[in-house]
């Protein structure tokens, strides 16, 4: 296990990180809260070593928070996918203000991977949209490249709701699925149509085994 210091300075690194000016409803974007992320990637290297040394994707990448906080971890070279240049802009501000030197970022469209990604990675970790009523099934679609661009595993966060749904999907994927943790995303009023300041979000945290 890693000393409780490192871990408070991985948080304080991702708690640092500039987020979306103006996050768009379409794509979903919501920032992955930095004591969640810091609780993702620390399970990630202390139980199993799968970021220290090793070629790590972060799919849907938004501001690089998984990025950099892979890169933090001694990551090998971490490459970010992301769609939107204005979330690019962003993420790569915050790389060369973090000084992380082995982290690179691709726009691309995960409906439209290039081949040549695939099978690239050791470890992919993503926190993918969950799918709302005008974009559902998205984050089955985003659980599908990553399996393509994994040689090993995958790390992701997904509705506690859907769990049955995941599950079946991974297995069909020829991925074995574990949940390491149930969380609770506090997400944040982001746009207009929120109601409310916060709402708590049941999140699972999953591991995918490529089999």
């Amino acid at each position: 296990m890693w000393p409780c210091l490192k871990l408070r300075r991985l948080e304080e690194r991702l708690q640092s990180i500039s987020t979306f000016e103006r996050p768009k409803v379409a794509l979903e974007q919501y920032v992955t809260p930095p004591h969640l992320g810091c609780h993702v990637l620390h399970t990630m290297q202390s139980q199993y070593g799968d970021v220290a040394g090793k070629a790590v994707a972060d799919l849907g990448c938004g501001c690089g928070a998984l990025s950099i906080g892979a890169a933090v971890l001694d990551a090998a070279v971490v490459v970010g996918f992301e769609v939107d240049a204005d979330a690019l802009d962003v993420f790569r501000e915050n790389v060369e203000d973090q000084g992380v030197s082995n982290v690179d970022a691709v726009q691309c469209d995960v409906n439209r991977m290039p081949d040549r990604f695939h099978k690239q990675f050791d470890t992919v970790v993503m926190n993918p949209p969950f799918g709302t009523k005008h974009n559902e099934g998205i984050d089955m679609k985003f659980l599908q490249v990553a399996l393509r661009l994994s040689n090993n595993v995958v790390y992701s966060l997904h509705k506690t709701s859907t769990r049955s749904h995941v599950l079946k999907v991974a297995e069909s994927l020829c991925a074995k699925g574990e949940v390491l943790a149930e969380l609770r995303y506090d997400l944040p009023s982001t746009f207009k149509f929120h109601k409310k300041k916060s709402v708590d979000i049941q999140v699972d945290f999953f591991r995918f085994q490529i089999l």
